[in-house]
């Protein structure tokens, strides 16, 4: 081999042998794999520090929904009303002279998060020592239902307990606000503002009204808030109101009677100044009440109302001008007509002349008067009067009267005094009011109502001279006849009494009696219409249990007292003795 081959081997094999050094470690290969492991290095920083930046952030999210939880009101579903609705205001109910007769209070009321209660029997057992009257069984079934998330325990608290169940510390109990309705004045217009349930929506009166007028659309939709509303100005006089219901509650007390009620009219505007019924209710726990106290006699009620509708019947035979006032009538003898015998109960046994049948309340003398009016010219009339049809009115309880779904003779004779035909007081109230007034019948409100007002939905009835005539009639009897026991002196005050026998199982029970009274003043210039009825009375003044000696010293002592208030100034003569008119 020549010396240039073999220098060509000895390459060949160095190159060779180096590049297998190169591959399996030799010097040339540490640069490569110092920079490999500095590359794996910081992707394994990368990773650490994307793992520790992504436990970061959920803790970060973690804290801030703590922190959210913490200072907001937790959301708890209500299966009665959503949060928002349980603090919606309702308006303050005013009286005419700007008085609260209802308002809204902040309360508490308990609920409780069942899943979250540990131990339910050792809560009920707890919540006991506050609330003595709590279901214990109801709760403990309520706290043992782990798949509940709310049930409510307990309804507007008061301060004390819920600071006494605060510091019992049972978990899963909470509180939610919420608005409470409030009556400062108790039972004084129970019947006349009704009251609301314990969501704050009214169940009756004029609470009821006002949620009619579009605030219970308002709260189904969530359209109310926690904001105060315009007050309601009612036409009622608190103060006279006052004297009516404690008039009232003392006559069912003294009279031993079933119940009783009275109205003050302002006979121009159709105002009612004051109405109660007795029994009543404490709207601010109405369901003490709810045995006899909730039915409002006064409008939901009807009665016979007695000799009072002499006054319609001698009106309309007087407005027909088939009658006149110096016309004289057979009254010497009963009538006796299908089987009935018609009596008078103070019988004078001769001819009375139109005055001296209002005065002596004959039925003889009312039964031929109305025997010349006709039937159907009676049904006219007491149609107009609004006696055969419901009343209209702010108030929700108001009820239809009742007549002889096929009127005959009988029917018609009956009627004439009394009987036959069940009308409630308001409205008889109403009718007799529309008699003095002038003869325009004004349908009654709780609002406020100018004069003028009132002459837009007003309608004549019966002409002014008629009305002159009944006025004359009013004030007789309240000198002469059965409505002396009424008479405030100085006050001029007139009237009808009427005492009605009740049904018993479909007879007359002459020992149960419905006794009212319709009076006006001061009969010089009419402005009230008052009226009073006592019902089944068993205990009246000098034994006796008709009108004159219950329903009309009723009117007597809320006259005395209320009429001051109204402004009525009492007239007296010269020689200090009370004021006469004559007609």
């Amino acid at each position: 081999m020549s010396f240039l081959s073999r220098i060509m081997v000895l390459k060949s094999q160095a190159h060779f042998s180096a590049g297998v050094y190169n591959r399996f470690g030799g010097p040339s290969a540490k640069a490569p794999i110092e920079g490999s492991r500095k590359k794996r290095a910081g992707q394994a920083r990368s990773r650490v520090g994307l793992l520790i930046v992504g436990f970061i952030g959920v803790y970060c999210v973690i804290g801030g929904r703590l922190v959210e939880y913490a200072v907001k009101d937790p959301e708890v579903v209500s299966s009665i009303l959503p949060p928002d609705r349980l603090m919606a205001s309702r308006p303050d109910i005013l009286d005419r002279n700007g008085e609260v007769l209802a308002t809204d209070i902040r309360t508490v009321s308990l609920f409780a998060e069942p899943h979250k209660v540990v131990d339910p029997d050792d809560a009920v057992e707890k919540l006991s020592t506050v609330l003595p009257d709590l279901d214990m069984k109801g709760t403990y079934k309520k706290l043992a239902n782990r798949t509940s998330h709310f049930a409510w325990l307990r309804r507007q608290l008061t301060p004390k307990q819920q600071s006494q169940i605060l510091a019992l510390g049972i978990p899963g109990i909470g509180f939610r606000p919420e608005k409470r309705r409030f009556y400062p004045g108790g039972a004084t217009a129970a019947h006349i503002l009704g009251y609301v349930n314990i969501d704050n929506r009214g169940v009756a009166g004029m609470e009821k009204y006002i949620d009619d007028q579009g605030l219970a659309d308002l709260a189904s939709v969530g359209m109310t808030s926690d904001q105060p509303l315009e007050p309601v100005r009612l036409s009622i006089d608190v103060r006279v109101q006052n004297i009516v219901r404690d008039v009232v509650v003392n006559a069912v007390k003294n009279y031993e009677a079933k119940g009783a009620g009275a109205v003050i009219l302002d006979i121009h505007t159709g105002e009612v100044l004051a109405m109660a019924s007795a029994p009543d209710f404490d709207p601010n726990n109405p369901m003490e009440g709810a045995k006899e106290g909730w039915l409002n006699r006064m409008s939901n009620g009807t009665f016979e109302m007695g000799s009072t509708f002499k006054t319609f019947s001698l009106a309309m035979a007087l407005d027909t001008g088939k009658v006149k006032l110096t016309d004289s009538f057979d009254a010497t003898q009963p009538i006796r007509i299908g089987g009935f015998t018609i009596h008078d109960f103070h019988g004078q046994r001769r001819w009375l002349t139109l005055p001296e049948v209002f005065q002596y309340s004959s039925n003889v003398g009312t039964a031929r008067i109305i025997d010349i009016v006709g039937m159907e010219a009676q049904k006219d009339y007491l149609t107009k009067l609004g006696l055969l049809s419901k009343m209209q009115t702010e108030l929700p309880e108001v009820k239809m009267p009742s007549q002889p779904k096929v009127w005959k003779k009988i029917n018609s004779i009956t009627i004439s005094f009394g009987h036959g035909v069940s009308t409630t007081p308001l409205q008889t109230a109403v009718a007799g009011a529309a008699l003095i007034n002038g003869g325009k019948l004004i349908e009654p409100t709780f609002l406020p109502r100018t004069r003028e007002q009132a002459d837009d939905v007003a309608e004549v009835v019966v002409k002014k001279s008629t009305s002159d005539d009944v006025r004359y009639l009013f004030k007789l009897n309240g000198i002469k006849g059965s409505g002396r026991n009424a008479d405030v002196p100085g006050f001029q005050v007139g009237g009808k009494t009427g005492t009605a026998d009740k049904v018993v199982n479909g007879r007359y029970a002459t020992n149960l009696n419905f006794n009212a009274f319709l009076a006006a003043f001061p009969m010089d210039d009419p402005k009230y219409m008052v009226l009073t009825f006592c019902d089944e009375p068993h205990n009246g003044e000098k034994g006796q249990n008709i009108a004159a000696y219950t329903a009309a010293p009723m009117v007597k002592n809320i006259i005395a007292r209320a009429a001051p208030i109204l402004g009525v100034e009492p007239k007296f003569g010269d020689d200090g003795s009370a004021m006469l008119v004559s007609y």
